[in-house]
């Protein structure tokens, strides 16, 4: 199987439908992606995107950030799930970051509040260290394609990594949630048009199923 051509197939799609891969189209900083995906756990991109443009309106850096209420960000990310805990957690970052330098490995983000291993991969693929951050779209196609046969989000990264060459990992996160977006669709994935189908297992055995699991931040 040619990797290469599957991720730029899947960049294509996404691009050619206009997928709403905020977090990969748009110039943020790192300390942006972090909020940003936290924000994003048990959410719709759609509503992600919202409260991003709403909070980082407002907080145009981590110092702002740290200095609003609580209750300041509650309103602003009011469209995400679990809106009340995010903020306390968002609040409670800002204030950790303004005291000290950026985390750059994974022990540093994981101990931050609220920032699990998914969370913390989409930071580093973003600056650039090799990471494979395995959200839904990225569990549901992996498996869907036959690339890897896991239950858990974590054994979804470990064989990924497997397959991959350490060149792809970085790209491997946004091409996969573009595609999940516009044409893998967990429910009625869009299979007859798909421009992957061929290198799709279950396609091939004329098996496609619905799929939807929750993965943790």
């Amino acid at each position: 199987m040619d990797l290469a051509k599957l991720i730029e197939l899947m960049e294509y799609e996404a691009k050619r439908r206009n997928a709403p891969i905020f977090l990969h189209n748009t110039k943020l900083e790192p300390w942006q992606i972090l909020i940003a995906t936290v924000l994003s756990a048990r959410t719709r991109d759609e509503q992600t995107a919202k409260a991003v443009e709403r909070l980082f309106s407002r907080a145009r850096s981590i110092e702002e950030l740290a200095e609003m209420s609580v209750e300041e960000i509650e309103e602003l990310i009011r469209s995400v799930g679990f809106y009340r805990v995010k903020a306390k957690r968002i609040k409670e970052i800002a204030e950790i970051l303004r005291r000290k330098r950026f985390p750059e490995t994974m022990e540093e983000l994981l101990s931050l509040p609220g920032v699990g291993r998914k969370t913390a991969n989409i930071v580093l693929a973003y600056m650039d260290k090799p990471a494979i951050a395995v959200d839904t779209h990225v569990h549901r196609i992996a498996n869907r394609l036959g690339l890897v046969n896991t239950k858990r989000p974590e054994q979804t990264e470990e064989e990924l990594k497997k397959i991959f060459p350490e060149e792809l990992w970085n790209k491997l996160n946004s091409a996969f949630v573009g595609f999940g977006q516009t044409v893998c669709l967990p429910r009625k994935p869009k299979c007859e048009e798909c421009l992957v189908k061929s290198f799709c297992k279950n396609f091939a055995r004329g098996k496609i199923f619905n799929f939807n699991a929750e993965i943790t931040p």
